[in-house]
C-alpha cells in the first residue's frame, strides 16, 4: 500500500505526540484522534494537538462504552474476588477495538499509538503473508508494555503501528525536547487511570452504593487472626491493610467471597507450582503441550520457566519452580525468548 492512510491515537501524553510527529514526517495521509473515557482530571484540547503536529485531531466521546466495557468489569473482578487488569481489557474492547472500528469508519487504514512494543510482520510485508501478526517485546526492555497488549489477535495486529517499538524512553524524551514537542500532560500516570487518588476501596464502594462488610482473617489452619472490613480492599499477594500483627508480616493467599473470609500466610506459604488459565489467547502454531516457555503473572515480574498445556481455550501451567503470589484475575502472558505467544486469564 504506497499511500495507507494512518489514524494516530493522541492521549496528550509524550509517547503519542512523538509518534505522530514521527508518522507525520513518513507518511502523507494522517489524522489523529482522541478519545474520552469520562474520567479525566481536566478534557484535551484538540487545537493544542494540532498546533503541535500539523494534521487534524478527532475527539469521540467513549465514556458510556468505557463505563460498560472497563469499569463495569473492573468492579465485578474485585467484588468476585479476583483482581482485574483493567489495561489489558482497555487495549482489547477500547482502543484496538472500538477506536480502531471508528478509525477504519474514518477511512483510516491502520492505528499508531505510543505503545512500547513491536509488531512482526507489519502492514509494510503483504498482507497475504502465510505468517500471522505477532507481538514481541520492545526494545526498551524496562518500557515494554506487551504484557498489556498479550490479548490482541493477529487480525488487530497486523493493522496497528508502534512507532517508538525500538526506542527508548530517553531517546523519547529527548527527541521531544529537540522538536520542541511538549504534552499536555507534564506528568505520567502510574496508577490506574480512572481511580484519581489511588483510592481503589472509595471508588468501588460509590461505584456500587455499597457498604464494607467486615469478615473474619483467618491464618492457613483456619484460626481467626483478626478482622478484615471488606475483601473488595484486598489481593492475592497483599502485604499491606492487613490488620493482624504476628512475628512476621501476613501475606493475603486466598480471598473468599461466599464466606467472607480473608486467608492468609507467611511469606513463605504464598508460593504456587502451578495454576489454570482460561480465555486463551494463542499466537503460535502448537496448541498442546508447550515446554520451556517464559510466563509472567503480572507486568512486574520478571517471568519464569514453565509449560503450558493446553486444551482448547483453556490450559495448566506448571513453573519450573513455585513462583509467589499467582493471583486469580491477572494475565498470564507467555514467552518465547522476546515474541508473545499467547496470554490467558488465571484462575
Amino acid at each position: 500500500m504506497n499511500n495507507p492512510v494512518i489514524a494516530v491515537a493522541l492521549s496528550g501524553g509524550i509517547d503519542s505526540l512523538v509518534s505522530g510527529y514521527l508518522l507525520k514526517h513518513k507518511y502523507k495521509n494522517l489524522f489523529g484522534i482522541h478519545f474520552r473515557t469520562g474520567y479525566e482530571k481536566e478534557p484535551i484540547n484538540s487545537s493544542l494537538l494540532e498546533h503541535q503536529l500539523g494534521f487534524p485531531v478527532i475527539c469521540i466521546d467513549f465514556s458510556k462504552l468505557f463505563e460498560e466495557k472497563v469499569i463495569s468489569y473492573f468492579i465485578r473482578t474485585y467484588l468476585d474476588g479476583k483482581t482485574p487488569n483493567p489495561c489489558i481489557v482497555c487495549n482489547k474492547e477500547i482502543k484496538f477495538g472500538e477506536l480502531m472500528k471508528h478509525a477504519r469508519e474514518m477511512g483510516a487504514d491502520y492505528l499508531a499509538t505510543g505503545h512500547y512494543a513491536s509488531v512482526i510482520n507489519p502492514f509494510s510485508f503483504p498482507q497475504k503473508n502465510s505468517t500471522p501478526a505477532y507481538l514481541e517485546k520492545a526494545g526498551d526492555l524496562i518500557k515494554d508494555q506487551s504484557y498489556f497488549l498479550s490479548m490482541l489477535t493477529p487480525d488487530q495486529l497486523e493493522k496497528i503501528i508502534f512507532p517508538l517499538a525500538a526506542m527508548r524512553k530517553e531517546e523519547v524524551k529527548a527527541f521531544a525536547k529537540t522538536k520542541n514537542i511538549k504534552p499536555l500532560h507534564p506528568s505520567e500516570s502510574q496508577d490506574i487511570c480512572f481511580i484519581h487518588g489511588n483510592d481503589l476501596s472509595k471508588f468501588i464502594l460509590e461505584k456500587q452504593k455499597i457498604k464494607s462488610e467486615q469478615g473474619n482473617i483467618v491464618d492457613l489452619d483456619g484460626k481467626i487472626v483478626g478482622r478484615h472490613s471488606g475483601l473488595h480492599q484486598f489481593t492475592i499477594g497483599q502485604r499491606k491493610g492487613i490488620n493482624s500483627p504476628a512475628r512476621e508480616a501476613y501475606y493475603v493467599k486466598r480471598i473468599d467471597i461466599k464466606n467472607n473470609i480473608l486467608e492468609v500466610c507467611f511469606k513463605k506459604d504464598l508460593s504456587t507450582k502451578s495454576f489454570q488459565v482460561e480465555e486463551i489467547n494463542w499466537n503460535d502454531i502448537d496448541r498442546v503441550r508447550i515446554p520451556k516457555i517464559i510466563t509472567k503473572i503480572r507486568y512486574s515480574h520478571k517471568g519464569a520457566l514453565s509449560t503450558l498445556k493446553m486444551k482448547g481455550y483453556s490450559g495448566e501451567v506448571v513453573f519450573d519452580e513455585p513462583q509467589n503470589a499467582v493471583t486469580p484475575g491477572q494475565a498470564a502472558v507467555f514467552y518465547k525468548e522476546t515474541r508473545v505467544l499467547g496470554a490467558g486469564i488465571i484462575q
